[in-house]
């Protein structure tokens, strides 16, 4: 991006922002007066303070400095195109202010006036956040979701199954996946072993039929297994404790797979309408659950990056080379947006190969010194370079 001129806005502006106020500090251009003022963080008061930039400096260009490039006030503040926001990474906040204040003294409105600081002195390094398109803020916001459920399914199959295991072990053997519809309704209708020796041998094949299970010699092997098993346990105070623990996460993870069902309908509703999709769809090891995240994660302005080295760094998925003195370590990238790199990490264990995985950094003997993750245990990915300059220019398949 290009560097900005020095007094190309009318005004600079620091913001501390908090769940309940927001701290800001203000300083016009060709000024040295600063003003302070304390902003609540409701839609009204935002408005009017916006209102009253726009009406004060006759609608140009005002620059503001904050600790985030995505949450309710970066939403709130870009529906005024005169306000350019420029996000800083809270840690180049805290760094700054511990370099003059070694006490670790702090103040909410002196960090506003840090934030205002870093525009003023630095705002040649500082990049203005530039939304996307609509489409692909959606998108990006979709599959971050999706995953999100993705984790939630996972954690209440888990509690699910670990409730099974102190009363009803024999139902994780006759059911392979935990998280289906067929195994919450199974739950739902018998949640103990006694309620299912009970059930006709119609009434068992009724149900199987009507979940589209239509392996007969399946069917046959549980029914046959039902007639046979023995309860873990008599014991009403194990048993019933655990019975509604089951039926409560059998609901929750019913809705989850539900909502999980309708962000996979949303996502490709949205993704098959941005143009590059197919691009990312035809990947080996993306499918229809990682191309639409690769899609989100290079997203429209390529031009951002230029090279592939620079996707791996901001991904997190190349490794940081730290030397000082005789000292010489490379470790794993600690700051980087996890979610990214969750999707590259994942993507490169879908598909094995030297193209797409490139060098996989196991284990110090391995990498042979050059990379040694703490407690030797957290492998991290290094994607291949080539396929990542052509995905980050996607002219050049075209």
């Amino acid at each position: 991006m290009k560097s900005l001129p020095e007094f190309e806005f009318a005004a600079l502006v620091g913001i501390d922002w908090s769940d309940t106020k927001h701290d800001i500090c203000l300083q016009a251009a060709n000024s040295e007066e600063r003003e302070f003022t304390v902003l609540l963080h409701r839609p009204a008061a935002i408005d009017a303070w916006a209102s009253a930039l726009r009406q004060r400096f006759g609608g140009q260009p005002v620059a503001v400095c904050l600790e985030l490039a995505k949450g309710p006030l970066v939403y709130a503040l870009q529906k005024y195109d005169f306000l350019v926001l420029f996000p800083v990474h809270p840690a180049t906040l805290a760094k700054y202010r511990e370099a003059f204040v070694p006490s670790h003294a702090k103040a909410d409105p002196t960090d506003a006036q840090l934030a205002l600081e870093l525009l003023l002195r630095y705002r040649a390094k500082l990049k203005a956040l530039a939304p996307q398109s609509v489409a692909m803020r959606m998108l990006l916001r979709l599959v971050e979701q999706r995953r999100r459920l993705v984790g939630d399914q996972s954690r209440i199959s888990n509690r699910l199954t670990d409730a099974l295991k102190q009363y009803f072990p024999d139902v994780l053997t006759w059911f392979a996946d935990k998280d289906t519809i067929l195994f919450c309704d199974f739950l739902t209708r018998w949640t103990t072993l006694k309620q299912l020796k009970r059930a006709r041998r119609a009434t068992l094949l009724s149900f199987f039929h009507d979940h589209h299970v239509r392996s007969q010699a399946r069917i046959d092997e549980r029914l046959k297994a039902i007639k046979s098993a023995t309860p873990l346990t008599d014991d009403l105070a194990v048993i019933l404790p655990n019975q509604l623990l089951v039926l409560a996460l059998v609901e929750q993870l019913r809705v989850t797979l539900q909502a999980i069902e309708r962000f996979d309908a949303q996502i490709a509703t949205v993704s098959e309408d941005l143009p590059d999709y197919a691009l990312f769809r035809a990947l080996p090891g993306a499918g229809v659950t990682l191309a639409p995240r690769l899609l989100a994660a290079f997203g429209e302005q390529r031009e951002r990056y230029q090279s592939a080295v620079e996707v791996q760094r901001y991904t997190g998925i190349a490794p940081v080379t730290e030397s000082s003195g005789k000292k010489h370590w490379v470790h794993w990238r600690l700051q980087c947006p996890t979610f990214l790199r969750q999707t590259f990490v994942e993507w490169a264990a879908r598909h094995h190969s030297p193209l797409l995985l490139g060098r996989c950094l196991l284990s110090t003997a391995t990498c042979k010194g050059l990379f040694a993750p703490r407690g030797g245990a957290r492998p991290g990915f290094q994607m291949d370079s080539y396929s990542l300059s052509l995905l980050a220019d996607s002219n050049a398949l075209r």
